[in-house]
């Protein structure tokens, strides 16, 4: 199924995010275009609805090169890992995780194919996903520090917290059973 007819297909009680996808993703003037749809690629992987990534994969295959839709798909590889991993240093009250060394492999963040300033938007977005406090931390002052402005940044969010919206609806509407009209 295209994107759009899953957008269209969306239920009424999503109405907002149809709107919301509508001026975010279509007409969005605030991100680079593969910024736009590596935020939606990497966003839509994280939510784990198997609909909505491979219909995000397919349209963004049409927008991005393969290496940036490759990097795209491994922030969210990445971070998968990262967040879960500093996100149990961050909710631990032993100290001493901090302490020990990651020991996992995370050349991705180096060796993407990427602009730098793009893959750490990604990474950004995905983290705020899956609400991992230090990566999200991290990954915003590496932005600033690469000169993203808090505008540019805060586009990225509100495009992945919609994509991230679209992804709970569908989840939901597969697992409810379909309720006839009285």
């Amino acid at each position: 199924m295209s994107l759009e007819d899953l957008i269209g297909g969306l239920p009424g009680y999503a109405k907002d995010l149809k709107l919301n996808y509508s001026s975010l993703v279509r007409q969005n003037s605030e991100l680079t275009p593969a910024q736009l749809w590596g935020t939606v690629v990497s966003t839509a992987i994280a939510t784990r609805n198997e609909a909505l990534t491979a219909a995000v994969i397919a349209q963004a295959a049409e927008v991005l090169s393969p290496a940036v839709l490759d990097a795209a798909k491994a922030a969210a590889a990445i971070m998968g890992m990262n967040n879960i991993y500093y996100r149990f240093h961050h909710l631990t009250t032993n100290d001493k995780y901090a302490t020990l060394p990651a020991r996992l492999r995370m050349n991705a963040l180096r060796g993407h194919g990427a602009e730098a300033v793009d893959f750490e938007l990604w990474c950004l977005a995905v983290s705020a996903v899956n609400a991992c406090g230090k990566c999200v931390d991290s990954h915003e002052q590496v932005l600033r520090d690469k000169g993203a402005t808090e505008e540019l940044i805060n586009s990225a969010i509100r495009v992945s917290a919609v994509v991230h919206a679209i992804g709970v609806v569908l989840d939901a509407e597969k697992a409810s059973p379909t309720v006839a009209a009285a």
